[in-house]
């Protein structure tokens, strides 16, 4: 079973019809604990900001169970946007700390004025691949949709499985061991997102 969290923060509708399209039956919605700590895989979503969503993870009480079903029981666990950020120390973005899964840390783009970009980078993007994943053997470019004005950077640069440009090279995907982010959506990211996502479920 593949448990989408609710705490609160997230296009869960989304996320699970991605699932159902992929072919995957059994991916469900859930805040309840006992539902998570039964999970084989977890899927932390996440739109809007850092303190925001830590706030309300928090406030949901599952925190442990996710640090236990993540580090202890190694189950895989993949956040989404907000949610990979979350999966890090800190954020700029906020004061509360993050899960601390990943060494990094989430910063604002400060690009440079004259590249005159607009924040937040939003818009179909390509990603490139770092080192081979499971999770990325896809059958066409790694072409995803993104909104966001912060991004992750890993302190153990062999974490960031995938990089986009936007005013220089920024981390979109992160691994470590059962561990993964993406700050990409793969809900609205039509066929890609619905690849990367089946993969997730084959983990």
């Amino acid at each position: 079973m593949i448990v989408i969290v609710d705490y609160g923060v997230g296009n869960l509708a989304s996320v699970l019809n991605m699932f159902k399209k992929a072919g995957v039956t059994d991916a469900v919605i859930s805040g309840e604990e006992r539902t998570i700590a039964a999970a084989h895989k977890i899927l932390l979503p996440g739109v809007g900001a850092f303190d925001g969503g830590m706030g309300n993870l928090d406030r949901s009480g599952l925190i442990p169970v996710l640090n236990k079903k993540a580090l202890e029981e190694k189950v895989p666990v993949l956040g989404i946007c907000l949610g990979m950020q979350m999966l890090g120390r800190k954020s700029e973005e906020g004061e509360r700390p993050g899960l601390g899964w990943i060494d990094a840390e989430t910063v604002k783009f400060n690009p440079a004025p004259e590249l005159k970009l607009k924040i937040p980078h939003m818009g179909w993007d390509y990603v490139k691949v770092n080192r081979h994943n499971p999770l990325l053997a896809l059958e066409s470019r790694h072409r995803f949709y993104f909104v966001h004005s912060y991004h992750v950077k890993c302190v153990d640069e062999k974490q960031s499985l995938a990089t986009c440009n936007f005013g220089g090279e920024f981390t979109c995907m992160v691994n470590k061991n059962n561990i993964y982010g993406t700050q990409f959506h793969p809900e609205k990211s039509l066929r890609f997102g619905m690849e990367l996502l089946k993969n997730f479920a084959s983990l």
